[in-house]
């Protein structure tokens, strides 16, 4: 299926951190047309994250239903109708809840892949890139960067486009820029 603007099916949007990643996926899903929803996986424990959830609301501006839920992605995926596309923002963030709500991580990470192939609309995916680095020092830190590592696999894998957004310009992976 594929959608205005050159949106397809499942589209992975990577980058490092304040690369702009989120900003370039937003675009693409506003370039479609379509009713937006953005899927927050986001938590706000202190008030770092909350000025860097308030520049995002900024950036993205008017016309979005936001959907904040950190773990169970599966019922708002499942909702989606095809005249709609989902913006999840992040699979990184979701990783970490579910790392930090001790969840099993392949069976969690297999679960939302197996959901967003499934879901009925177009969905854009920003993910961190976090295997570009230094080992981390700490086990949980290794921990993360292998299950994001594997996570982002799992979804290029499945996803019709992948791009990744150094510098604030995207380079494409798999697919084609619209």
């Amino acid at each position: 299926m594929v959608a205005s603007n050159n949106v397809k099916k499942l589209t992975l949007v990577l980058g490092g951190a304040a690369s702009g990643k989120s900003e370039f996926a937003e675009k693409l899903v506003i370039g479609t047309g379509k009713s937006r929803k953005y899927l927050a996986t986001s938590q706000i424990f202190d008030a770092e994250m909350q000025a860097k959830v308030d520049r995002h609301l900024v950036q993205r501006g008017d016309g979005w239903e936001t959907i904040e839920e950190p773990l169970d992605l599966g019922p708002t995926l499942e909702a989606a109708v095809p005249d709609q596309i989902i913006l999840l923002d992040c699979a990184t963030l979701w990783l970490t809840n579910v790392l930090m709500a001790e969840r099993e991580i392949a069976q969690e990470s297999a679960k939302l892949v197996a959901e967003l192939r499934s879901c009925e609309a177009e969905v854009v995916v920003v993910s961190n890139e976090v295997g570009m680095g230094i080992v981390p020092e700490h086990a949980i830190s290794r921990q993360f960067r292998e299950a994001q590592g594997r996570l982002n696999a799992m979804i290029a894998e499945a996803a019709d486009n992948v791009f990744f957004v150094a510098a604030g310009l995207p380079l494409v992976l798999k697919g084609e820029l619209p």
